[in-house]
């Protein structure tokens, strides 16, 4: 007559031989767990921002912003050149300087003219928004580009929102337009390009509402489209604002 075992059976469990063994399974356990998170956390982050609000704002520049027309396909930059806006091609107040040499007056202080051009600025000092370095401005083959003036809205984005379709006209109205132009650092500017406030917002932090406002603003104004991702960036901007006013000037 067989005996009934008394062992008890549990569920196979995976012993490692050697303290080499254990490190090793412990670091594949790490990495399966780090590339989950990795592909779960965006949408994780993105679903937690609609429900907390983080993709809500206030304020004129947010009501702004959903007066204007979302547009993701035929965001193409076929046809596209920067003379065709032809920046510093006009002259619209008649002093004998392009839109240059006005935005630098308006925007730089202890400013000092050319004296052969009364109208050209030849130095000046820059409390620049983007970075919130003071720049002192020397006009020279050398120095002229410390300071840059900068398409609020890039000329690059405008086209792909709606300029493709412009007159001539409208295309130099808008190259040239004060309300879209400021006078800042001349690497930021360059850093930025063509890019929406989804890729690029300037490194001060406290003038990043403003920037996004006056897109907004420039936008309305020219019926310029904008994209979905660009659309919840500038939210996302706003919600740290609440109250945000479109710039009137």
């Amino acid at each position: 007559m067989k005996r009934r075992s008394n062992r008890r059976y549990s569920p196979v469990s995976f012993r490692a031989s050697s303290p080499m063994e254990r490190i090793l399974i412990l670091v594949v356990i790490a990495i399966v767990v780090g590339v989950t998170i990795g592909v779960l956390l965006p949408t994780f982050n993105d679903n937690v921002d609609s429900v907390t609000g983080g993709y809500t704002a206030t304020g004129d520049a947010a009501q702004t912003l959903e007066t204007l027309s979302v547009k993701n396909d035929d965001y193409r930059t076929t046809g596209y050149d920067r003379e065709l806006f032809g920046y510093r091609s006009t002259d619209t107040d008649g002093n004998g300087c392009d839109i240059r040499e006005d935005i630098l007056a308006r925007d730089l202080k202890e400013i000092r003219y050319s004296s052969s051009k009364p109208c050209q600025v030849r130095s000046g000092v820059l409390n620049d928004p983007y970075t919130g370095k003071t720049i002192y401005f020397l006009r020279g083959v050398q120095t002229s580009r410390d300071v840059q003036i900068d398409h609020v809205v890039a000329l690059e984005n405008a086209w792909r929102a709606g300029a493709s379709t412009w007159q001539r006209t409208q295309r130099y109205a808008f190259g040239n337009d004060p309300y879209n132009l400021l006078a800042v650092d001349g690497d930021a500017n360059s850093e930025k390009g063509s890019s929406s406030a989804a890729y690029w917002l300037p490194e001060q932090r406290s003038y990043r509402c403003n920037y996004v406002a006056r897109q907004i603003g420039v936008k309305a104004k020219y019926s310029l489209s904008v994209t979905t991702v660009e659309k919840k960036a500038m939210i996302a901007v706003l919600h740290s604002c609440p109250g945000q006013a479109v710039p009137k000037q």
